[in-house]
C-alpha cells in the first residue's frame, strides 16, 4: 500500500479542505507530511486558516482511505493524481482541479479532440434528432465524447458514440461502486470497456445533488468545448456551460424554435453571449480548428532565422500536427502560461502561426 496514496485520499476526505486547498498543500508538502505538519506551519499556507489547519491536525480516520484503496485494488481502478502523466491536463487550467481522481477504462484523458455534449434529461425528439446527427457526423473527426452519464442527451450522446466508434467517457457524480441512474449500468459497462468513467469521489458516495455542480466543472475543464444540444431555462445543462466560460472554454448552442420550453437555454445562452450558435457539424469543427480537409504546408523554422529558441520550438511542435489547442501546446512544451502568450503572440505578429478561434494554432498554408 503507497504511503502517498493513503494520505492523498485522506486528504481530500478532510473537511473543509476542498480541492483549491487541497493543492495548495500539495505544493508546500508531501502528501504524508500534511499529516504530520505543525500547526503553525499550516498556518503560514495562505488559503487554510485556523478552522481549516484545526481539521486537519483532528483528522485520524485513515481505515476510510485503506478501504478505498482495496477497493481500487479489487476492481482495478486507478487513482490519477494531479501530478501524474495520464490526469487531464486541461483540469490543470482550471482554479479548482481535484487533486486525484478515479478512473476506470482504458481511453487517453488527454486526447487532442475532446468535446462535452449535454442537455436535457427529457429532450424532444428534436433534441434526440439532433444529438444522433452530431454524433454521425463527428465519427471521423477523432473526437472524445465526454458527458454526465445522465438521463436525456447525455446517455444518448455516449451511446451514439459508441455505436460510430468514437470514444466517450462519462464523468459521474458518484462512486465508481455503483452507477446512476440504475438503468444505464449497461451503457456504463460498455464504456468502460472502450472508454471510460471518471469521478473525484471515493466510492460509497451517493449521487447527492451537491455533487453535480462539481461534477459538471470536470465535464467543462476537461474539454475543449461544451455544446448544449437542448436545455430549459435552469438546469445542469447552464451551469455546466457557465462554467466552461469561466474555464475560457468554447461553448456552443443548439438553437431550438422561439418558445420551446427545451429550447429556451439554449437560446438564452446564445442572447446573453455565453455561447456562439452551433450551426452545422462542419461549422463546429472549423470553428475549433478541427478540419482536417485541406491540406497543410509545413514551415521550416530555418526561414526564419529571427526567432528565438522558445519560437523555434513551438514552431517544430506545430509541424507535428495541424491544428493545437494553446493549452495543449503549453503542457506538453512544458512553458508557462505568460511565456506562451508571449511566444505565440510574437509569431502571430511574424506571420509565422496563424490564431484561430477557440484558442487553437497552427502553421499558415
Amino acid at each position: 500500500m503507497s504511503d502517498s496514496l493513503l494520505h492523498r485520499i485522506a486528504l481530500t476526505l478532510v473537511p473543509q479542505i476542498g480541492p483549491v486547498q487541497a493543492r495548495l498543500l500539495l505544493q508546500h508538502f508531501q502528501p504524508e507530511e500534511i499529516f504530520r505538519a505543525k500547526r503553525h506551519q499550516l498556518l503560514q499556507i495562505e488559503g487554510i486558516g485556523t478552522e481549516r489547519a484545526q481539521s486537519i491536525l483532528r483528522y485520524r480516520d485513515f481505515s476510510r482511505a485503506e478501504k478505498e484503496i482495496r477497493f481500487l485494488e479489487k476492481r482495478k481502478i486507478r487513482a490519477l493524481s494531479i501530478e501524474e502523466p495520464d490526469y487531464p491536463k486541461r483540469l490543470l487550467h482550471c482554479y479548482d482541479p481535484p487533486v486525484l481522481l478515479y478512473y476506470g477504462g482504458p481511453a487517453n484523458l488527454n486526447t487532442p479532440r475532446m468535446l462535452a455534449i449535454i442537455g436535457t434529461r427529457l429532450p424532444t425528439e428534436y433534441g434526440r434528432g439532433c444529438t444522433e446527427r452530431i454524433l454521425e457526423e463527428l465519427k471521423d473527426a477523432s473526437v472524445t465524447i465526454v458527458s454526465g452519464l445522465a438521463a436525456g442527451i447525455d446517455a444518448i450522446a455516449h451511446r451514439a458514440a459508441l455505436r460510430h466508434h468514437l470514444t466517450t467517457v462519462g464523468v459521474l457524480a458518484h462512486g465508481l461502486d455503483r452507477i446512476y441512474p440504475y438503468q444505464h449500468r449497461k451503457l456504463a459497462a460498455e464504456m468502460e470497456g472502450t472508454g471510460g468513467l471518471l469521478t473525484e469521489f471515493i466510492h460509497g458516495t451517493e449521487p447527492d445533488r451537491y455533487h453535480f455542480p462539481a461534477r459538471n466543472r470536470l465535464v467543462a475543464g476537461m474539454t475543449d468545448a461544451t455544446l448544449v444540444i437542448e436545455s430549459g431555462e435552469k438546469g445542469g445543462s447552464l451551469i455546466t456551460a457557465s462554467l466552461a466560460n469561466q474555464y475560457n472554454r468554447d461553448v456552443f448552442s443548439v438553437p431550438g424554435r422561439i418558445g420551446d420550453e427545451k429550447s429556451m437555454g439554449c437560446l438564452k445562452l446564445i442572447r446573453q453571449h455565453q455561447s456562439e450558435i452551433f450551426l452545422s457539424t462542419t461549422d463546429l469543427l472549423e470553428r475549433l480548428g478541427w478540419d482536417d480537409s485541406p491540406a497543410e504546408k509545413k514551415i521550416s523554422p530555418t526561414l526564419f532565422p529571427d526567432l528565438t529558441e522558445e519560437e523555434k520550438k513551438i514552431v517544430d511542435h506545430l509541424q507535428k500536427g495541424n491544428t493545437l489547442h494553446q493549452d495543449q501546446i503549453g503542457w506538453e512544451l512544458n512553458m508557462s502560461s505568460s511565456q506562451l502568450n508571449s511566444c505565440l503572440l510574437q509569431l502571430e505578429m511574424k506571420g509565422v502561426v496563424l490564431s484561430l478561434p477557440g484558442k487553437q494554432y497552427r502553421l499558415p498554408g
